[in-house]
């Protein structure tokens, strides 16, 4: 019994690095020119219906204007524990935000879509700003922004 035991375990840690493979892709954000302040911008994966699944990255310090990210806010819960460690400063008008994150291989090619919302002080707020096809086909291509973003790219 102990030898089956050991064995199912061996078989289990050979075969478990193979299900969560990850690579490093690099997203930038070129936002447009606009005239305020600096833009909060949350990028996140959604799946095929549109449901949150995963912070990529949130731009912008301050959590209490989280909320104006709606979408991203309402799907994370703005559970500390989905933006810890993917945060930074606000991005500026006409500023690039290049950034790299980890994402499970399994999500490419997959349904999945990745989002961005965005909210400048004073201006309207931005839910999916940019929503984009999260495919191998789509990587390098550019996709325009509805409202503060210029173009967004993810490179695998």
């Amino acid at each position: 019994m102990k030898k089956i035991i050991a064995a199912s375990c061996l078989a289990g840690a050979v075969a478990l690095p193979g299900l969560v493979q990850a690579r490093e892709v690099t997203l930038t954000t070129q936002l447009k020119d606009y005239s305020g302040n600096d833009a909060y911008l949350a990028i996140y994966v959604t799946n095929a219906t549109g449901q949150y699944q995963k912070t990529l990255w949130v731009a912008g310090k301050k959590a209490k204007y989280y909320k104006h990210l709606a979408d991203w806010a309402r799907g994370s819960g703005m559970n500390p524990s989905e933006f810890d460690g993917v945060s930074g400063a606000s991005v500026g008008s006409g500023r690039t935000l290049k950034v790299s994150v980890e994402l499970a291989d399994t999500l490419i090619d997959a349904g999945y879509q990745i989002r961005i919302d965005s909210a400048v002080e004073d201006k309207r707020d931005a839910r999916a700003d940019v929503s984009v096809p999260l495919t191998s086909k789509g990587t390098g291509k550019p996709a325009t922004g509805s409202a503060y973003v210029e173009s967004f790219t993810y490179d695998l």
